[in-house]
């Protein structure tokens, strides 16, 4: 589709669509067809623009004030790792902001946050915007978020930038008494970078609360001596499966015809599979699934 000559080749907001000769009723008009994303409130960017941490941190800064820090789950969001609810993605929820003390903090629609004390090493440029680093984010949202979201943070830092636990475990000693610091604790020794998405994460910590023991993640299932089929979670000596399917890959016909072959044939060998969604942690979905893996595990023990 051709884009019309006024939408910018770079993150935009709407008063600069404004004066450009773009009405508000136009730019509704292309968000819904299409041409048009929202990255962040009142930010849009064409939609054949590479997603890139550069392009969100370009969005960004067109409106942050220059003496706020970019923190939490947008700080996560700019170094390529989500924390943000499904829920959240449809109405883009606000940028978390901290300001340096000394200084006032954002004060606009769209921005959240406070003080906080950070140290230089604390805070580094990208792409002309002051973000707290990939250590301090990840340590932040382990003590911020709620435990399966604090282990999917975690899960992702590691997985996309390498972290690793002694160099989380390192850096704890300077939260010393913060708030949520014994969460963050406990969680950094269960941490996996392996872990493939945040339902990945969140279905093994709701396995651990629930007593169980840690699942093996990424297992390979081998018929004959080859590898045939890798398992998310797994618990292999008692050939219990435990997947997590993801609206992103699993919803399409095609993804559901693959999953049900490959699951028949796990069944047929003897292996038991259980399959959870996004919908399986209500309080009662959640007493359901991990009391079935429960009795898996006990009978085949």
């Amino acid at each position: 589709m051709m884009l019309p000559p006024e939408i910018p080749r770079t993150p935009f907001t709407w008063p600069q669509a404004k004066a450009r000769g773009l009405s508000r009723h136009r730019l509704d008009e292309l968000v819904a067809e299409g041409v048009v994303r929202r990255v962040l409130r009142n930010v849009y960017v064409r939609a054949d623009a590479a997603d890139s941490q550069l392009l969100r941190a370009q969005a960004a800064r067109l409106v942050l004030s220059p003496f706020v820090v970019i923190c939490d789950r947008t700080a996560a969001w700019i170094w390529g790792v989500d924390t943000f609810a499904y829920r959240e993605l449809e109405i883009l929820p606000p940028l978390e902001t901290y300001a340096l003390r000394g200084h006032t903090r954002a004060r606009r629609e769209g921005c959240e946050g406070g003080i906080r004390d950070l140290a230089p090493e604390d805070v580094c440029d990208v792409g002309g915007v002051a973000v707290t680093t990939r250590l301090r984010t990840a340590l932040d949202l382990a003590c911020k978020l709620s435990r399966r979201d604090a282990l999917a943070a975690l899960d992702g830092f590691m997985r996309v930038h390498g972290l690793t636990r002694p160099e989380l475990r390192r850096e704890l000693r300077r939260y010393f008494r913060r708030r949520g610091v014994v969460q963050a604790r406990q969680l950094v020794g269960l941490a996996d970078p392996r872990a493939e998405s945040p339902g990945e994460s969140w279905t093994r910590m709701a396995a651990v609360d629930a007593g169980l023991p840690v699942p093996e993640l990424q297992w390979w299932v081998h018929d004959g001596g080859r590898p045939v089929f890798r398992l998310d979670m797994a618990y292999p000596k008692s050939r219990v499966a435990l997947e997590y399917d993801g609206r992103e890959f699993h919803e399409r016909a095609e993804a559901q015809a693959r999953d049900e072959a490959r699951r028949r044939w796990l069944r047929e060998h003897g292996w038991t599979v259980i399959v959870v969604t996004k919908e399986s942690f209500t309080p009662d979905a959640l007493a359901a699934w991990t009391g079935e893996l429960r009795d898996a595990l006990r009978v085949r023990r």
